[in-house]
């Protein structure tokens, strides 16, 4: 009993020490600047290819690749591993694509939802406000409750206390020095990411005695997870492709840093650059997976059970702990930034008499209001993967119609939406309950796949057959007069602080 104790006080002074360094630096790099609001929630062109590379990294990579990636390459094996690779790295790629897209469209906009204002109208807005706010919330709840299921299993820390310490610090720095303290902290968490993954899995491994004895369990219990032609593994790695792809676009954080790069070179370099970063980082992550196979673990708790089978040193734990928190308060801080982002540009327009120090407090508190009922769930402790795979079918409905509307003059407000409902409704009639059996008595019921590529199948198909017969043809000059930097906004209405 005293050693468990003597863990877990160990594990929360560890916890509270990185927090606080990760706040205190963050505080120290935002007390060096002005701020205003365009610099809280844009800071535009401000970074190169290394910081804006560094940044898309850390806040992509969150704790999540601790659960999730492991969890696929206990169940779905190598085939399913290298899905997740694909698919985590293919939107980054999309990026490098629309990102200068975005920027010569809108050189002085701020998001996705404000592209889809002006260039589709307000209901397809209000979809896509809503669908964004959705994603990036339950990824939020997702990263909340990934890191205090790591806590409890490393060190028995109740769930609500992790969750509360952890947000608590990042609001400190996130709520005060916004995107610019973000991308900063983000550097130093990319810095110490790779390096502590990489140890964890030597760690690992060197404890099974190497790769092909750590194995040769996991090929007597269940071969086909070693093998490249596995089905099930090839399905969910399909799977994972259509879902984090269509859910990416949706993360306002990767359009903040759209504009965050310094030009469209630099765009494309941060995002390629990521892109190629992210693959060992998933497949060392499922590597993981396979690993604690050898134990019959297969859950999203696998890395963690894995860890406590071997009964490692105490440095270990502390070790994956730092690594955890850095890859938790890197995405919580870039999730937190984003969704208040988000609803600046209403602000603006609904009440055009605020002033910036008005806008700047009030995008403060809705950081903090966002953040604190993603605690209650994260207490709750619900499965990772499928709270990210409820999130990611709403996206994959509206994928085709917002990325289509970016190239066609055709596409208009009402098709887009039609295509985008007609999506959503489609995938639902396949998605699975949280145990993933399926929810309708119907051929395909249940299927993960199936209900993916329906969701973008007909909102696609749905999309290109309307805007065919279509005699529409939107002028994208436009967006770039009705979209304004916040400070110009101002200065239009003549506001004065």
């Amino acid at each position: 009993m005293s050693i468990g104790l003597s863990t877990g006080a160990i594990a929360l002074l560890v916890t509270l020490v990185t927090t606080g360094l990760f706040a205190l630096l963050g505080l120290l790099n935002a007390s060096q600047k002005t701020m205003n609001i365009e610099d809280f929630m844009v800071s535009r062109n401000r970074f190169g290819a290394g910081m804006a590379l560094a940044t898309i990294v850390a806040s992509a990579m969150g704790v999540w690749i601790l659960f999730s990636p492991p969890q696929v390459g206990a169940t779905s094996g190598i085939a399913g591993i290298l899905g997740y690779c694909i698919g985590s790295a293919m939107p980054l790629i999309v990026f490098t694509q629309v990102g200068p897209r975005i920027r010569y469209l809108m050189p002085n906009g701020h998001s996705l939802n404000e592209f889809v204002l002006y260039r589709f109208g307000n209901a397809m807005y209000l979809l896509t406000l809503g669908i964004v706010v959705f994603y990036m919330f339950v990824y939020l709840a997702a990263e909340l409750t990934a890191i205090a299921k790591a806590v409890q299993i490393l060190a028995d820390v109740p769930l609500g206390w992790t969750a509360l310490v952890v947000i608590t610090a990042t609001f400190i720095y996130t709520t005060y020095g916004g995107l610019g303290a973000t991308i900063f902290t983000d550097a130093i968490q990319f810095a110490v990411m790779l390096p502590l993954l990489l140890i964890s899995f030597w760690v690992a491994l060197t404890a099974l005695g190497g790769w092909e004895n750590a194995l040769a369990p996991v090929q007597l219990k269940a071969p086909e997870l070693l093998n490249l032609g596995y089905v099930d593994g090839i399905k969910f790695g399909a799977t994972l492709m259509i879902a984090i792809v269509a859910a990416e676009m949706f993360n306002q954080s990767n359009w903040q840093r759209v504009y965050a790069c310094r030009n469209d070179k630099t765009v494309q370099q941060a995002f390629l650059g990521g892109a190629l970063a992210v693959l060992p980082i998933i497949l060392i992550s499922g590597g993981l997976g396979l690993l604690a196979m050898r134990f019959g673990f297969n859950d999203d708790r696998a890395f963690f059970s894995l860890l406590q089978q071997l009964s490692l040193p105490l440095w270990v734990t502390i070790l994956v702990l730092v690594l955890a928190l850095a890859l938790v308060m890197s995405t919580l801080s870039a999730l937190l930034n984003g969704i208040a982002s988000v609803f600046t540009i209403d602000l603006m327009r609904l009440f055009p008499q605020m002033q910036s120090a008005g806008l700047l407090r009030t995008s403060r508190i809705l950081t903090v209001a966002i953040g604190i009922p993603t605690i209650l769930i994260a207490a709750q402790g619900y499965d990772v993967l499928y709270l990210f795979l409820l999130a990611d079918l709403v996206c994959a409905g509206a994928f085709f119609p917002v990325l289509y509307g970016f190239y066609s003059h055709r596409l208009t407000g009402a098709i887009a939406l039609l295509s985008a409902l007609l999506g959503i409704a489609a995938g639902a009639l396949f998605f699975p309950k949280p145990d993933f059996s399926p929810w309708l008595n119907i051929p395909f019921g249940g299927d993960l796949l199936m209900s993916f590529a329906a969701a973008l199948i007909v909102s696609a198909l749905v999309t290109i057959a309307f805007s065919l017969f279509s005699k529409s043809s939107f002028d994208f000059q436009n967006l770039r007069v009705q979209s304004r930097s916040y400070v110009e906004s101002e200065k239009a209405i003549g506001i004065r602080e």
